[in-house]
């Protein structure tokens, strides 16, 4: 897997940033994993991976709580790691 990307330093460094849903999505794209926006009245944004068991929810408004992107960073480190 790459190395840590810039958007994934700044978030790790300060989760209560002014962070948006966009960012949240380029960020997955970045390490190839499925974003999916709420459709038919949801809430939340799905995030997930192959070879990850786990799915993380985020609520589609905004602002981003600090809790989401810090729990988004941990996913992504663990995808990261199980990649290793």
């Amino acid at each position: 897997m790459k190395a840590e990307s810039k958007r994934l330093a700044h978030m790790r460094q300060n989760p209560k940033a002014d962070w948006t849903i966009k960012d949240v999505e380029a960020l997955c794209e970045e390490y190839d994993i499925l974003f999916a926006a709420p459709r038919g009245g949801g809430s939340h944004c799905k995030i997930a991976h192959s070879g990850h068991a786990a799915i993380l929810t985020i609520p589609y408004k905004r602002p981003i709580k600090p809790v989401y992107i810090r729990k988004l960073v941990e996913f992504i480190d663990s995808v990261r790691l199980s990649h290793e």
